[in-house]
């Protein structure tokens, strides 16, 4: 959260629109063989194995997540693909997952195919964060694979050897954007200047003619412990928060800079000269259940599940690197039940954006946010 249903979901829902509004009879066909080959789910023999929460399935990745004491070296995992699909090795393999392993699906109609990796980890989010790492998506065109790729950059961390992946909304910024081989057009990218080496930038960027169409005229730089699979229905709802964290947090910690754009603009693009951008820096803590497997842009901040938060209150626009510590605070005098942390059923959501209200597509286009050297302190 697949990252996404790459610009093929943008373009077909913008067809599907274009023949209801014109009634065009040309826009009904018979139905050609499915040309998608994306794993939608992971089935998985309950005798062998025990997920302690929902698996996370992106435009080439499944994560599972599973405790420290679990045997992983003979599994034998089966794929939800889209309809007609296959997928290589055939679903029933049994193999060892104490290393990622390579899966490949391919269409129905045999023209297209797609490596997953498909991993098991009980490993929990690191604590510290400096924003040195990142690695290129490497995108390319379903429908015209001989065009040039498109290119955004995915922060990474790592620890005992695990690989932790910073979600954004880079994915969904690419279908609009004319730069898209440009790191430096897209709202979240790696700076060099950093508190320390390197650092993230964040920058409220507009989304053009597209973006005006969907009511979303901005988007935000966002950064986020999570994953991004884009939903058009409800575009807030593309941001997943959280992954698991088995201890109780107590404070983040990090060095931020702000500058807020001067003209700030609603979701119906009307300028609103009473209104001034902000930052939002923040952390939460929260119960995953099979109600709600995770928290988005809709309800981050107000579920019922949240058990603790941290938000940067008092923030200030400045050119230097400033400091800022953030306890957390309980909810509504909730406090982590000792067995369900243990059992890996909390997560831990790390959120940052140049623009407080981004989530609702409103913001000023070109307020920028710095931040370093994050850490998180826990017991």
């Amino acid at each position: 959260m697949s990252k996404m249903k790459t610009l093929r979901q943008w373009l077909q829902a913008i067809v599907l629109m274009s023949c209801a509004t014109l009634a065009l009879s040309s826009c009904i066909r018979e139905e050609a063989p499915n040309a998608e080959a994306d794993i939608t789910a992971i089935i998985l023999d309950s005798t062998q194995i025990k997920p302690i929460s929902q698996p996370v399935i992106t435009n080439d990745e499944v994560k599972v997540y599973v405790n420290g004491w679990d045997d992983v070296t003979k599994l034998s995992p089966s794929f939800t693909l889209t309809p007609g699909a296959t997928i290589d090795p055939a679903n029933g393999t049994v193999r060892d997952f104490t290393h990622p392993q390579i899966y490949t699906v391919t269409s129905e109609d045999g023209n297209w195919n797609k490596k997953y990796t498909v991993s098991f980890t009980s490993n929990d989010v690191p604590t510290d964060f400096s924003f040195e790492h990142v690695k290129r998506y490497k995108y390319v065109d379903e429908w015209d694979p001989d065009a040039d790729s498109l290119f955004y950059q995915i922060f990474v961390d790592s620890i005992d050897g695990q690989t932790t992946e910073w979600g954004s909304g880079n994915a969904g910024f690419m279908i609009t954007d004319d730069d898209k081989n440009n790191p430096a057009s897209y709202p979240t990218m790696q700076s060099d200047n950093g508190y320390q080496g390197k650092c993230v930038k964040l920058e409220t960027k507009s989304t053009g003619a597209l973006g005006k169409m969907f009511n979303a005229p901005i988007a935000a730089g966002n950064l986020f412990i999570g994953d991004f699979a884009i939903d058009l229905s409800s575009p807030a709802k593309s941001t997943h928060f959280g992954k698991p964290f088995r201890k109780e947090p107590l404070a983040i910690t990090g060095w931020y800079k702000y500058k807020a754009a001067k003209v700030f603009t609603d979701k119906n693009m009307n300028e609103l000269k009473n209104r001034h951008d902000s930052c939002d820096i923040y952390a939460v803590m929260y119960e995953a259940t099979k109600d709600v497997p995770y928290l988005d842009g809709t309800n981050i901040k107000t579920s019922q599940n949240i058990v603790s938060i941290a938000q940067l209150k008092e923030w200030k626009e400045t050119d230097n690197w400033t400091f800022f510590l953030i306890p957390f605070k309980a909810v509504n005098g909730k406090s982590l039940d000792a067995k369900k942390l243990a059992a890996g059923n909390y997560r831990l959501a790390i959120v940052m954006s140049s623009s407080r209200n981004g989530a609702n597509f409103e913001g000023a286009v070109g307020s920028t946010l710095y931040v370093d050297e994050v850490h998180v302190y826990s017991r």
